[in-house]
């Protein structure tokens, strides 16, 4: 069986994927490994291949095509978000480049205390930080692999720790969303506020839906303009929190329940499948003027948002539609409402965004002593993917995906990166325990997987107070591991949070490591 799938790289990824996956569904606890059992196996088929003198290896062009689409789409994914928390990011960043710093400094002097060479001590570094890229910045001889492959191991599981510790937490996150929730009250001011200006007063987190003028008159649609005096009973949308202060701000909650009062309004969950809508916000469906009908809920993958104006939209969400009742049918036609919109992986922006985050991943960056670093493919990839999630449209040409499928991809993606990174790292070990060194690498390895890890741990736990759910995000993102972030996926339900904490710190942590390795490398 070895000779066959040692002939036969496809079926190697195949079996390995399909063994891995079913390796990760085995529950201890109630944790399991999920995609990282995919590399774990990979890494064990490598080993006995390579016990036998056979090597088991996946083409480098297939496991660089499963890391670009992985973080390409996880980009895409979290573009709308990252940009905004990014204005605020940067202390969190710059304390992500010193737990990497740590490790180096550790690195230095216990690997010049236990005798290793700067190629050793450089590999070393890259690989308890299992980080490829920086394996090549610190010069890719054969010392610097040897220590790079004994160090990895632990890189992935070390690391893998620290994310259950920082998930054991996330029941007491405080930085939860707050649900989405509708409100029926009744107004009790004499001033006469618009909707706009009570909107405004509460952050731009609040839709009306329906308003009532008189105790048996019908629901009738809300404009901003809307007049909003004393006896009006309306319908407000938005997060549990806003609601509550609005409600308290308008009046009293009502004993009436407009959302069942259909003698006038209907709603209605439509998917955004027609192409000319994706990146446009839902201001600018015109909704309001075509068909006197209110977005008032958006649900992507599977968490409501509230419908504010300048939200982005996406083909396959699917929007609440408030409406009079014989335009609902118009309002389902001129969205498209087709499961289509859910699976559209919209090949242009991913083919041409692709080839655009390879290039930038080739783009020679100078350094201090006339020396150039390239980012690699899986932070190009990163960094376009978020600026055309964010944009969302370009004239014509949409630039976003829609959620499922970026989750189909980026799985998809991930395992191929996992299957082809264990097969060829498993191909090395074996190798690397004939090193006389190896028992001081593996020393090494651990102390500065242990030092970043703890550094992120603390800082992010108790100087940032970063929730358990994002801490694990950005844990993952810090040890550019696609492992750790399907790990923190699966145990938290993809909740956006774990990818816009991985996405955060991914850029940052790959280009310190790549210069921190070569600065090792050299001494």
């Amino acid at each position: 069986m070895l000779a066959t799938l040692a002939a036969q790289p496809l079926v190697l990824l195949f079996l390995v994927v399909g063994v891995g996956a079913l390796v990760g569904r085995v529950s201890v606890r109630g944790i399991s490994l999920g995609a990282a059992a995919v590399l774990f196996t990979a890494i064990a088929l490598g080993a006995w291949g390579a016990s036998q003198g056979l090597q088991l290896a996946i083409p480098p062009v297939v496991g660089s095509l499963g890391l670009a689409l992985f973080a390409f789409v996880t980009g895409i994914s979290s573009g709308p978000n990252f940009f905004h928390a990014l204005r605020t990011a940067w202390p969190l960043m710059l304390a992500v480049a010193l737990a990497l710093t740590a490790g180096a400094g550790t690195a230095v002097g216990l690997g010049t205390a236990l005798g290793l060479g700067p190629e050793t001590v450089a590999g070393t570094f890259a690989g308890a930080l299992t980080n490829t890229p920086a394996l090549a910045a610190a010069g890719g001889t054969p010392e610097a692999t040897v220590g790079y492959s004994v160090a990895y191991l632990f890189g992935v599981l070390g690391m893998l720790v620290v994310c259950s510790l920082a998930l054991r937490h996330r029941g007491r996150d405080t930085d939860a969303p707050s649900p989405v929730v509708d409100r029926t009250v009744r107004v009790d001011r004499d001033d006469r506020p618009t909707v706009a200006q009570i909107q405004q007063r509460h952050g731009g987190e609040l839709r009306f839906s329906r308003i009532r003028h008189t105790e048996e008159g019908p629901a009738e649609p809300v404009t901003s303009e809307h007049v909003l005096a004393r006896g009006d009973v309306v319908t407000v949308v938005g997060p549990q929190a806003v609601v509550g202060a609005a409600v308290a701000d308008l009046g009293h909650l009502s004993s009436h329940d407009l959302v069942a009062d259909r003698s006038r309004l209907d709603n209605r969950r439509i998917t955004i499948s027609t192409l000319a809508h994706a990146g446009r916000t839902v201001a600018q469906l015109g909704l309001e003027e075509k068909f006197q009908a209110t977005v008032v809920r958006v649900r992507r993958g599977d968490v409501d948002q509230v419908a504010v104006p300048g939200m982005v939209l996406q083909l396959g969400d699917r929007v609440r539609v408030v409406a009079p009742r014989e335009r609902i049918a118009d309002v389902t036609s001129y969205l498209g409402d087709s499961a289509r919109g859910l699976s559209d992986i919209n090949p242009a922006a991913l083919g041409l965004g692709l080839v655009a985050g390879l290039l930038l991943g080739e783009l020679p960056v100078p350094v201090p002593g006339g020396g150039t670093f390239t980012i690699g493919a899986a932070a190009g990839t990163l960094l376009v993917g978020l600026v055309m999630g964010r944009v969302g449209r370009i004239g014509p040409v949409v630039t976003s995906l829609p959620h499922t499928a970026t989750a189909v991809l980026s799985e998809i993606g991930l395992l191929i990166f996992l299957a082809y990174a264990g097969a060829n790292a498993g191909g090395q070990i074996l190798n690397a325990f004939d090193s006389g060194d190896v028992v001081s690498i593996l020393v090494l390895g651990a102390a500065v997987t242990a030092v970043v890890g703890a550094s992120l741990y603390v800082s992010m736990r108790w100087g940032f107070r970063s929730g358990g759910t994002r801490l694990s995000g950005i844990i993952a993102g810090a040890q550019t591991q696609p492992a750790l972030l399907a790990f923190a996926n699966g145990r938290t339900g993809h909740d956006p949070r774990v990818a816009l904490g991985y996405a955060l710190v991914y850029p940052t942590a790959m280009v310190v490591k790549i210069l921190l390795a070569q600065v090792l490398g050299g001494l």
